[in-house]
């Protein structure tokens, strides 16, 4: 209807026939009138049906071709030889003259196209006219229609003609030009009352087009009759005969309804129709069949099938009409069948009378969710899919009034379990058409069955004969298995009466528990209604006008489809959260849960400790939505550490789906302790996107998911139509939803055309109402500063502190709720009323522009183009299917040249647009190529990168489909990203224009610069898109194929080149010219999962090209094994993966290693230097293995190594810093590299002291709280041991109520304890402060995670926040050196920092100068505050084992037990720790009353075992008793309960008795039975000493019992060094001497405990 002003013709075509005979008379009609036609007809109801239709041959049309009119045509063409103008501007003297000027054109129209329809009525003996009357000569009532209603509306005539009604249908066919003269000639005389229906709505115009065309006609003609008009069936709403005569009997009434609907139930402006009951118009002899399936189940294909062999091998006529949901794969479809021997008028859904003889049911999810046999006729057959095949279990499975159905209809009732006959052949599980379509065959006996057998094996051939012979055969099986597992049920009588058992019931709401959230009022509406079929009946009076609708409702959907889901095996999990971000429905996710939330758990309730100093006190679990998932497998393809395994779905919706929704609606969100831009980070953010209607293993959603967790909070989203448009807006279905704080991403859908103009436009408002609130906030400010205006201080605090940081996100994030708070309490002056009324952008929203490769690379290019040339604010995520995936696939500008795509069934000849070279061009754009599985931290990096970015980002994410026919199936997600990068078929890169003139490569990094020529021919044999050609075609695909290969290797040697410095390009384009290449360089190599390795390895290289050496750093991938020789100097970052794996940008590099050692010669590397440093996590078996096999296979080579691997060490508390610092400036000194530039970079901070007067001192902190800490108080501190014994060890208790910790046993304390008076005073002194001062603390280029308070008082500053008291590593004498003004003192720093003053260093290290006392030594060193913010780090917490259990205690009591720290420095001067000292010298809570402080719980990594049955034996060294302790107490409280406990044996070492803390308690343990065997090691108290190590020896066969026969778990605490391998040995000695094993059993043995978690070290 919106083309009608065109000045185009529009002819209508009412069937698929009249599709097939009106489109030659469209053809054949604009020729001969020189006008352009639009040929049309209904969409689903119409181009999406099976129906028989009579082709007309091409050389029949041929003969009736307008040879003359055709040759005018194209002589009309542009041409050189007879030139002409056209589309010139014409000025208002001659523009109405030309227009008016063809009327004469289109007046001969009418006569033209009725003359078109009587020659193709010669060739086809099918005569059309312009209008067509079909009914009672002497009718009283018509309607008027056009479309696919018209056949309805004709089978409604003769129904009521049989019943004695006067009543016909006008039927138009030509709609514009609408001629009067043609309609009256048709329209009987007798007729006085008119129907018009307008299948459209114009919602202003006071008629709609046909009813205002009617009118007309009959006021020209001056014929006056009763004409009302109204629309039906928008939206594809079924118009059944039923409708048809509510439309007749309105014409009846004395006054008929004008502007009405009819099939919907109008209440609000009472508009519909009222609509009687089924009116039968079904020819004898109709067969009528219904199917229930799942989108992607191959049941649609099957059932087309179907409809086309009985179509065109039979003498029946068959119809074929499918009903969609508007979810993507996996979705209910509902085909409907009929076949009989008369033409079939019944362009609408099979109705309940006569009703379906035949209905099938395709999965047992639909059972309780459909009616499926309201339409059934009575006496019909009933299959249904599922593993049941008696009465019994059918009793307990189908719902109650399933089976009353079953009995009341007398209905034939058959089950076949065609996923097992599926997989049984050799298909995938979902794959059960072939076995259902038999099965129909089968029962129906529309066709004998060998008949029916060689017809459908012939259709298999048809469907799948481009695909794989495996494919064609599998298929061809199943057809043969479906007779053979078909099961006849002969149910009893009583169903009629049935009544639901506890488990039938359960069937009706299988996923509900009671830990389920209710479902709100509009899911219950519209979610169910839409789900269940049943929204067809829904009232107008539900909807909100303008389609706006709430987000959230796809958490209660539950489709169940998955026939396997995965199941986490916790202990081969690393916590790495990759499976989570994979995941492309959020069906498996982390939660983190505290002590309280593990006590409310379920049963069976699966969690560990979690690991990661952040995450202290806190259990991790994986968590599956059995009834969500759709069963893909991504995740275990995914997971490093094989810790998920595919179950069948019925175990784990018994087994764990009450966790899942424990999980879900009762463990809180804890997403503030880990950077959500990280990895593992964004896996513990609420994903705001979730149980989205994608299809099975799709690519798209996981990127779209990922993007919610980092800022969906914020964001805005604009989203093109296509597959994100369909699984992420479907109305009623939305798979976005808020936050616990009410906010989420709000989204609107555009067109393919405009959806870039779209999405600026939303920016464009955004920023308009964020700078009119900027400067309503400043207006407010100025009116308090003025004194014209009052408002609380605090709130004008909040807003100046608003304004200083507006444009950073997440600190207005933390701001906005206090704001807006404060502004409710405040009287609403107009200033405040502004501000009230932009207070929803107090934060920036986060504008995204989100759609497909159609969308981006095709349609809407030009728009994006705009956009990007912009210079708006505003992202871009082009979601790259390759193709437009939502309407089946066809070919884009982004398809790869080679690929099988529709439209290009012989491969396409074009190569693929570089959309992201494009983007380049325009300079201002941040641009970056993604690949999710592939690069998961860069995805995230370039996610993170672009939102950041002050202007247009673009990221271009590689988004798998299904449609590609890859050979894994919906699992194959990972391999393909994968290997699409690996391959150079898809590019990693980021381009940021921030870094632009910045770095060497300008701003464009490739994060992936090793392509593999095998795995390009592995990845195209993966995919059936390109496999299909090369069987069809094998040249042409090798043609094309070649050319796709050849095009993505000269890009990516483009984007290789582009990423090089000046210097590295040189260098690699002398190699390739086969020159030779000169010079010192350091090629830094790193293997990395999370990015820590890739950050310290481009830090190595950065401070190398800061000292002026040559030096070039690359992913351990992106290297040849045959070029390390070519290298002089070699370091190598190494993180370890799992317990011990490569990690993933070494996965390659290592693979191609191990082939290489078996043959390579030993002095391959004789002329290279080599230095590995690892990045591990010693709680670990395997630490830092990833780094020694590569260390290793460098010294195996003949490289000689520089440096001993350093073992950089996540346990520590500054994690793998901690060695760094040591190791590296060893590093730098052993290869010789020159000093760094002798000057200091400018502070990361600006500081300056405040005035009293200055309005920011006002902002003052009082007191200082650590990121990450809690307020507790300690209430008991005392001495453990005699007073005035030589060590102090104290016993100390916390009462952390109110704080939110909790603990487990194993776990530690971490205290923040404050520099002594003494350390700070010499600081300030230093500094030449007096600790009075205020400073205002202003970062500048900080990368500090935690800000610093922006003002503070000095003392606080060095007392709480830096710790001065610490021992300063080289990089702060370097800064010293660089700040000395006196010449002695900058001599004797510039020594201790070379080489040779590395003795005289040490020195300084083992005399433990503190930061603030080389301050006093060397005080011409005139230090900026801003330098020490740099150079000291921040006081971190001292971690302490807990020596209680929270279980026994409580869990707001906490224990600890700590030895004093004393030491004598080399000068002879007594020295103590600086936590010890705090905790001994300056709290004394028995004097002073309990003691507030800040504290932390860190997670263990032991592991504990599950039940307390295990025995457990305990090494203890000094106050390593502490968790052994909290053992004890744990195992106590659990006898105590009346659990059944295992055998405990505790060895502990110690000097002498007196440091034996807690003897009475563990002697009063022993008594009470819970701690069997004590055996004391105290070393001082014999002539000889007696140590632990000893004592495990001479107790080997209580060792060899509790842990080998006894399958027991070994805990070990106290000082590293020989204590911990010589425990290990002799547990070793213990399995061997006494089991009578070998050494080598016995270390295997240990090993596998460790692995197992039943070997766990604590040491210091």
């Amino acid at each position: 209807m919106a083309v009608r002003s065109t000045g185009c013709a529009l002819l209508n075509a009412h069937n698929p026939q009249e599709v097939m005979d009106l489109g030659l008379v469209a053809h054949l009609a604009s020729l001969r009138s020189s006008v352009p036609f639009v040929h049309f007809f209904d969409g689903t109801r119409t181009s999406g049906v099976i129906e028989c239709v009579k082709p007309i041959p091409y050389t029949t049309m041929k003969s009736i071709v307008p040879w003359e009119e055709l040759d005018a045509f194209r002589q009309r063409g542009l041409n050189p030889q007879h030139p002409i103008m056209r589309g010139m501007g014409q000025d208002p003297q001659i523009y109405y003259q030309s227009a008016v000027s063809a009327n004469k054109y289109y007046d001969a129209v009418p006569a033209i196209v009725q003359d078109v329809m009587d020659q193709v009525a010669v060739i086809t003996g099918r005569q059309y006219k312009l209008f067509e009357y079909y009914g009672a000569p002497d009718a009283d009532r018509a309607v008027v229609i056009m479309g696919s209603a018209a056949k309805t509306a004709e089978e409604t005539v003769d129904y009521l003609r049989a019943k004695g009604e006067k009543v016909g249908v006008l039927k138009v066919r030509l709609f514009r030009p609408f001629s009067t003269e043609h309609f009256l000639a048709e329209l009987p005389e007798s007729v006085k009352a008119i129907a018009v229906l307008d299948r459209t709505k114009e919602d202003l115009a006071p008629s709609l087009p046909m009813h205002a065309d009617v009118l007309t006609a009959l006021s020209e003609a001056g014929v006056y009759k009763t004409v009302v008009g109204g629309n039906y069936g928008l939206g594809s709403k079924e118009f059944a005969p039923k409708h048809c005569k509510a439309v007749f009997d309105n014409l009846l009434e004395k006054v008929p309804r004008n502007r009405y609907t009819v099939g919907i139930n109008d209440d609000v402006t009472h508009t519909s129709l009222p609509v009687g009951p089924t009116i039968n118009c079904i020819d004898e002899g109709m067969t009528q069949a219904i199917f229930f399936g799942l989108g992607s189940d191959g049941t649609v294909g099957a059932n087309k099938a179907a409809a086309a062999i009985i179509g065109e091998r039979t003498e029946f006529y068959s119809q074929g009409h499918f009903n969609y949901s508007s979810q993507k794969a996996g979705a209910s479809t509902v085909s409907h069948l009929r076949f009989g021997p008369k033409p079939i008028r019944s362009e609408y859904e099979i109705e309940d009378s006569p009703g379906a003889d035949y209905v099938a049911c395709h999965h047992t999810s639909f059972l309780p969710k459909f009616d499926m046999l309201s339409k059934a006729r009575e006496g019909g057959v009933f299959v249904v899919n599922c593993p049941w095949n008696t009465v019994e279990t059918l009793e307990n499975e189908f719902p109650a009034k399933l089976r009353r159905a079953i009995a009341e209809k007398k209905v034939d009732l058959y089950t076949i379990d065609a996923h097992a006959v599926a997989t049984s052949v050799g298909l995938p599980a979902k794959r059960i058409n072939q076995v259902m379509q038999a099965t129909f065959f089968n029962l129906s006996n529309i066709l004998p069955p060998e008949d029916a057998k060689a017809q459908l094996e012939a259709a298999i051939d048809r469907m799948y004969g481009k695909k794989s012979p495996d494919i064609v055969r599998s298929n061809k099986a199943a057809l043969a298995a479906a007779a053979e597992n078909l099961n006849k049920i002969d149910y009893p009588a009583s169903w009629l009466t049935a009544e639901d058992n506890e488990n039938s019931a359960k069937v009706a709401n299988p996923s509900a528990t009671k830990y389920s959230a209710p479902l709100d009022e509009f899911s219950s509406t519209f979610l169910k209604g839409i789900d269940s079929r049943t929204a067809d009946a829904l009232p107008v009076s539900a909807f909100k006008p303008g389609g706006e609708t709430p987000i959230g409702q796809s958490a209660f959907q539950k489709r169940a489809l998955a026939e396997e889901v995965p199941v986490w095996i916790p202990d081969k999990c690393t916590q790495c959260n990759l499976c989570s971000v994979v995941c492309p429905h959020a069906v498996v996710r982390p939660f983190l849960l505290d002590k309280k939330e593990m006590e409310t758990a379920p049963a069976g309730y699966n969690a560990r400790k979690a690991k990661g100093g952040e995450l202290g006190g806190l259990n991790y679990t994986i968590q599956l939505a059995p009834f969500d998932c759709t069963g893909c497998a991504v995740c275990v393809e995914m997971c490093p550490d094989d810790a998920l395994v595919m179950e069948p779905q019925k175990y784990s919706q018994d087994t764990f789906n009450e966790h899942w929704e424990f999980s879900l609606n009762h463990v809180s969100i804890k997403d503030n302790l880990m950077d959500k831009n990280t990895v593992k980070g964004s896996q513990f953010q609420d994903p705001l996107m979730e149980f989205s209607g994608a299809c099975s293993g799709c690519g798209e959603t996981p990127y779209v998911k990922l993007l919610t967790q980092m800022f969906g909070d914020r964001m805005v989203i604009a989203n093109s139509s296509g597959c994100s448009s369909v699984w992420g807006g479907s109305y009623g279905l939305s798979p976005f939803k808020k936050n616990r704080h009410g906010q989420g991403p709000a989204w609107a859908r555009s067109l393919f055309e405009d959806t870039a103009e779209y999405g600026l436009g939303m920016a464009l408002g955004s920023q308009q109402r964020r700078e009119r609130l900027i400067e309503d906030v400043k207006e407010l400010i100025e009116e308090v500063d003025s004194g014209s205006l009052v408002v609380s201080g605090e709130l004008q605090v909040l807003l100046q502190r608003w304004l200083d940081v507006v444009d950073d996100a997440d600190k207005c994030s933390v701001l906005q709720p206090e704001i807006k708070r404060l502004l409710a309490a405040e009287s609403d002056g107009p200033e405040v009323q502004a501000v009230k009324r932009g207070s929803d952008m107090f934060v920036a929203p986060s504008h995204w522009i989100i759609g497909g490769d159609g969308w981006a690379y095709d349609i809407g290019f030009g728009g994006l183009d705009h956009v990007l040339a912009t210079g708006q604010n505003i992202n871009i995520l082009v979601l790259d299917t390759e193709g437009y995936s939502n309407t089946g696939a066809q070919v884009s500008k982004a398809t790869p040249q080679g690929a099988t795509m529709k439209m290009a069934a012989g491969g396409q000849k074009s190569k693929k647009k570089d959309l992201g070279a494009i983007a380049m061009m325009h300079e201002n754009a941040y641009v970056a190529s993604v690949s999710l599985a592939a690069d998961v931290n860069q995805t995230v990096r370039a996610f993170k990168e672009a939102e950041a970015w002050n202007g247009p980002s673009i990221i271009i994410a590689y988004a798998t489909c299904v449609d590609w026919g890859h050979r894994h199936g919906d699992k194959a997600m990972v391999l393909q990203q994968v290997q699409a990068v690996e391959s150079g078929y898809w590019p990693l890169y980021r381009y940021n224009p921030a870094d632009a003139g910045k770095t060497e490569s300008n701003g464009f990094e490739l994060d992936h610069k090793r392509v593999d020529e095998k795995t390009m021919e592995s990845f195209v044999q993966n995919e059936n898109r390109f496999t299909s050609l090369q069987r069809s075609s094998p040249e042409h695909a090798k043609m094309l194929q070649d050319g796709m290969k050849q095009t993505f290797n000269a890009r990516h040697e483009q984007r290789k080149r582009r990423a090089m410095g000046d210097e590295d390009l040189l260098e690699y384009l002398k190699k390739q010219m086969g020159e030779q290449v000169t010079g010192e360089r350091v090629t830094v190599l790193y293997g990395t999962d999370t990015g820590n390795a890739e950050m310290v390895a481009k830090n190595f290289q950065f401070e190398m090209k800061r000292r002026g050496m040559k030096a070039k750093c690359l992913s351990l991938n992106d290297v040849s094994i045959g070029d390390l020789a070519e290298e002089s100097k070699i370091l190598a970052i190494v993180a370890t993966a799992g317990q011990g794996e490569m990690p993933k940008s070494a996965v390659k590099f290592w693979q191609d290693m191990e082939t290489f050692l078996e043959t390579a010669p030993a002095d391959f590397l004789k002329d290279t230097k080599f230095a590995v440093f690892g990045m591990g996590d010693s709680s670990y078996v395997f630490f830092n293995e990833a780094a020694r096999k590569i260390d290793e296979a460098f010294e195996k080579l003949g490289g000689e190594r520089v440096m001993q691997m350093g073992m950089g060490d996540d346990q520590h508390p500054a994690r793998f810093d901690t060695e760094l610092e040591e190791w590296s400036p060893d590093y730098y000194d052993n290869i010789e590299a020159p000093e760094p530039p002798q000057e200091l970079s400018p502070p990361s901070h600006l500081v300056e002291i405040l005035s009293p007067e200055d309005a920011k001192a006002s902002k003052v902190i009082t007191s200082y709280e650590p990121a990450g800490s809690k307020a507790v108080k300690m209430s008991v501190k005392r001495s453990t041991v005699p007073e005035g014994y030589e060590r102090a060890i104290d016993h100390f208790e916390f009462d952390l109520t109110g704080s939110g910790l909790s603990y487990d046993q194993g776990d530690s304390l971490g205290l923040w304890p404050s520099n002594s008076k003494e350390q700070v005073d010499i600081c300030l002194k230093a500094l030449g402060l007096n600790g009075d001062e205020v400073l205002n603390i202003q970062p500048i280029d900080s990368n500090r995670s935690v800000p610093l308070p922006e003002v503070i008082p000095a003392r606080m500053l060095f007392t709480e926040v830096l710790d001065i008291a610490g021992w300063p590593k080289r990089r702060y004498y370097e800064m010293l050196k660089l700040s000395a003004t006196d010449p002695k003192e900058k001599e004797e720093l510039q020594h201790l920092c070379t080489k040779e003053g590395k003795a005289d260093y040490q020195a300084y290290t083992a005399e433990s100068y503190t930061y603030a006392e080389l301050l006093q030594k060397f005080p011409s060193a005139k230090v900026s505050i801003g330098n020490l913010l740099d150079y000291v780090p921040d006081i971190k917490p001292r971690l302490y084992s807990i020596a209680s259990s929270s279980r026994m205690r409580g869990d707001d009591e906490c224990h600890l037990c700590i030895i004093k720290n004393e030491w004598t420095a080399t000068s002879g001067r007594e020295l103590v720790g600086l936590s010890t000292r705090w905790l001994s010298d300056d709290l004394h809570p028995g004097n002073e009353g309990p003691i507030p402080l800040r504290a932390c719980v860190h997670p263990s990594a032991v592991t504990m075992p599950e039940t307390h049955k295990t025995p457990i034996v305990m090494v203890a060294l000094g106050t390593g008793i502490a968790p052994m302790r909290a053992f004890i107490e744990e195992r106590a409280a659990a006898k105590k309960d009346g659990e059944e406990c295992g055998d405990m044996a505790l060895f502990f070492g110690a000097r002498n008795r007196q440091e034996y803390s807690y003897e009475a308690e563990f002697d009063q343990y022993q008594k009470d039975g819970v701690l069997q065997n004590i055996v004391l090691a105290l070393s001082r108290e014999q002539k000889e000493k007696i140590y632990v190590t000893h004592r495990l020896k001479q107790e080997k066969q209580l060792v060899f019992d509790l842990i080998h026969e006894k399958h027991g778990n070994l805990y070990l605490c106290g000082p590293g060094g020989n204590v911990p391998p010589q425990v290990r040995q002799a547990v070793v000695d213990a399995i061997k001497d006494c089991g009578g094993h070998t050494e080598e059993y016995a270390e295997k043995y240990v090993q596998e405990m460790q692995i197992n978690g039943r070997y766990n070290v604590e040491a210091w």
